[in-house]
């Protein structure tokens, strides 16, 4: 497996720390709202990667926090005349009703910044014992960044250029800075904000402070991965870095994962532009594993376009895979024959070679994209060689690999037990009869009736299959 590395600007053969094992960090959101389809973009690549790695016959530590204490939070209890709490436990439950329907596994641990303060003191503490960070006259804690001679690494900036860009930026309450680049550590409290005791004042953590604690916690030490959105690079993945490292004397992580942005109609997403998608907003429209296949569709380090005629032409290619894991579960439950025939048995070959790309594209940075291309040719070799008169062994392996990548994918396959209403069925009944009957008008306006309600007729050689638009 080559991952490319932020931090060297390269592929590089990934090695773990410990032989079978990873440990994984993903940022998670800032819960303050409904999570929109760029906090989403992270959320399904890396937990595509992990479901690969595991396929892979690794065993994958995977942590994703939750951001609950923030500026943004506070502005929105205060808008609803309510706590903090209320506010990050209501969008907690909505991330996670947008994950399970995105298909996203549960986290092996979603730690939440306000039950680890007592860390994050103690972290500070130990950089301003080390001389790595300083107490301003107000309480407020800075990280000082000329003490870390790497500063700019991951991102690749010069600190004297990063001082010279920052130096006219600097904003009220900041006149306890040392340089321009330093950052908050601490902060004191203001009037109507949550707060916590600390040795050098009332208030709270910043934010960059918080995965320093977290990661190494909940993944159990150092990282072999850290990822999220290429937004997180800097300032916030190179302020983590700093803090980690000086306070441990060892890497963060090894490698460094970035997904890039996503474009609406090729403008930046953004609310003032009112092209501005909530994951919510999208699953409304279609179902959530067509953006899950759409998102899978590029490659992750590539921006992704969205629009409704890309969001389209991947509910088409998706329905076509669909039907035909619908054809072969039903080919399985009627074929009959424990042993591949000698044709049967050549064919698997292809299937193998198809398998063999797939985790080739896969084993190259997460090639989605090229990847999903050896679905596509297995559902045209699905469509040519399974058949009627196969045998049970082929139609179940063919089946079944194809269900194992879609898998890897996350992509969800099981049959949804979806009961059609009394009205629904009569009109399905009545077709029927009308078409018996030959009277193919009669049946024509009942499809037409059907599709206004959302109901898609398809008539194939195993009978009348239906769906949901």
């Amino acid at each position: 497996m080559k991952i490319y590395n932020t931090l060297t600007r390269s592929k590089e053969e990934f090695k773990p720390i410990e032989p079978g094992k990873i440990r994984m960090y993903v940022c998670g959101p800032t819960v303050y709202n409904l999570i929109h389809i760029g906090n989403a973009r992270p959320m399904i690549v890396f937990d595509t990667f992990r479901r690969y790695m595991e396929y892979r016959g690794y065993k994958v530590t995977y942590v994703s926090n939750y951001t609950d204490v923030d500026d943004k939070i506070i502005k929105k209890a205060n808008e609803e005349g309510t706590d903090c709490k209320a506010i990050t436990e209501r969008y907690i439950r909505e991330v996670e009703k947008d994950m399970s329907d995105l298909n996203i596994e549960p986290a092996s641990a979603h730690p939440k910044a306000t039950e680890e303060i007592d860390g994050m003191i103690h972290l500070i503490q130990e950089l301003i014992d080390g001389g790595h960070a300083y107490v301003a006259k107000d309480g407020t804690v800075y990280f000082d960044t000329t003490s870390f001679p790497d500063y700019g690494e991951l991102s690749h900036k010069n600190i004297e250029d990063l001082q010279s860009g920052f130096r006219d930026l600097k904003v009220s309450g900041e006149e306890g800075k040392k340089s321009s680049t330093d950052f908050v550590l601490w902060k004191p409290k203001k009037e109507g904000e949550p707060f916590w005791h600390s040795p050098w004042c009332d208030g709270r953590p910043g934010w960059h402070t918080e995965c320093c604690v977290m990661a190494p916690k909940y993944c159990g030490g150092r990282l072999d991965i850290h990822a999220g959105g290429e937004d997180l690079i800097f300032p916030h993945h190179e302020n983590e870095i700093a803090q980690y490292e000086c306070a441990h004397g060892e890497h963060f992580a090894n490698y460094w994962m970035h997904n890039a942005f996503i474009n609406i109609n090729n403008q930046k997403m953004s609310k003032s532009l009112g092209n501005f998608f909530t994951v919510r907003d999208i699953t409304s429209q279609y179902d959530p594993m067509v953006l899950r296949f759409y998102m899978l569709s590029a490659h992750y380090r590539n921006p992704l376009n969205f629009s409704k005629e890309l969001m389209d032409s991947a509910k088409t290619s998706l329905a076509r895979i669909m039907t035909a894991l619908e054809r072969l579960r039903d080919l399985e439950a009627k074929n009959h024959g424990d042993t591949m025939t000698a044709e049967e048995s050549e064919n698997k070959k292809l299937i193998e070679e198809q398998v063999q790309f797939f985790n080739d594209k896969m084993d190259d940075d997460l090639n989605t994209a090229d990847a999903i291309t050896a679905i596509f040719e297995l559902v045209r070799l699905a469509n040519v060689s399974v058949t009627e008169s196969s045998t049970k062994a082929w139609t179940e392996y063919v089946l079944k690999t194809l269900e194992t990548l879609l898998s890897v994918l996350g992509i969800r396959t099981e049959q949804k037990s979806e009961d059609l209403d009394q009205e629904v069925e009569k009109l399905i009944e009545d077709r029927q009869a009308a078409r018996k009957a030959k009277n193919f008008a009669r049946a024509d306006e009942i499809r037409d009736q059907l599709l206004k309600m959302g109901i898609v007729l398809k008539d194939t050689r195993e009978g009348v299959k239906w769906s949901r638009v």
